[in-house]
């Protein structure tokens, strides 16, 4: 059916051409979706039966309270299944697909990342972004310096320096083994690139909000000084909703409960 508001898409070619591009989604197939005791872990099923990842594995979480949030993903699906709407199965997916059997390389990836941290490098100008910039990102540092014993250099500009060895060495021992815990990391290192801000979400120094914040120090500032992007802001949506579930696995892995929910302040 043509859409009224805008003459169809024969009269928007823009908008066919979207209608296209958006893959078809499959139908909701199942009632209820539950998560139940799998061997070692808690495996999400949808009317008994257990979900799949990609590689065909089971979709399954090594807490029970997480291993329900994922399901609840699932249940509040209705008419389609919308996997841009479930950031937990999808990273859910990528830990047990991209991350189980190859934890030391996802290690080093996040470990790279402190070389060159965010937080290392900062604007000279104009000063109310400096002092941003400082507000945001000192305490991580002095955190790090202090819980984790990683003291590093910041420097104005973009001109790399090198990070003294034995900070280096002591935030990659800070990584954890663990897929669940290191999968989430890794998200949240790319998410908002740096290792400090997600290894300060993880350890309960940074809610993910304030994590989200320090991220975008400078692209906040230029968006206050250029104005806004609606798609820019609708992408940067999609990753905030990532990076919840990022916090969200390690709050529920952290958890001395049933329960577990995304970080807050």
């Amino acid at each position: 059916m043509a859409d009224a508001s805008n003459g169809g898409s024969a009269g928007n070619p823009i908008e066919a051409a979207r209608r296209v591009a958006r893959p078809t989604l499959p139908r909701r197939f199942y009632v209820q979706a539950t998560a139940a005791k799998e061997a070692d872990a808690y495996a999400v099923r949808l009317d008994g039966k257990a979900v799949r990842t990609p590689a065909r594995r089971i979709l399954a979480a090594p807490r029970l309270a997480l291993a329900q949030a994922i399901a609840a993903e699932w249940q509040a699906q209705r008419d389609v299944i919308d996997p841009a709407t479930m950031p937990l199965t999808r990273l859910g997916n990528a830990i047990i697909d991209g991350v189980a059997d190859r934890a030391g390389p996802v290690a080093d990836e996040i470990a790279k990342y402190a070389a060159t941290d965010l937080v290392f490098y900062r604007a000279a100008t104009p000063p109310e972004l400096a002092e941003r910039q400082r507000r945001h990102w000192d305490p991580v540092l002095a955190w790090a310096a202090e819980v984790l014993g990683a003291r590093f250099a910041i420097r104005e500009g973009v001109v790399h320096v090198t990070q003294p060895d034995a900070a280096l060495a002591a935030i990659r021992a800070a990584i954890p083994d663990e897929p669940w815990s290191l999968g989430a990391l890794h998200a949240a290192t790319t998410l908002t690139g740096s290792a400090l801000l997600a290894l300060a979400l993880a350890q309960r120094r940074l809610s993910v909000e304030a994590a989200w914040q320090a991220a975008h120090v400078d692209e906040d500032w230029n968006m206050e000084q250029w104005g806004r992007d609606a798609l820019a802001l609708e992408r940067r949506a999609t990753r905030f909703a990532e990076l919840r579930a990022a916090a969200t696995v390690l709050a529920c892995l952290q958890a001395q409960n049933q329960q577990c929910a995304a970080m807050e302040a």
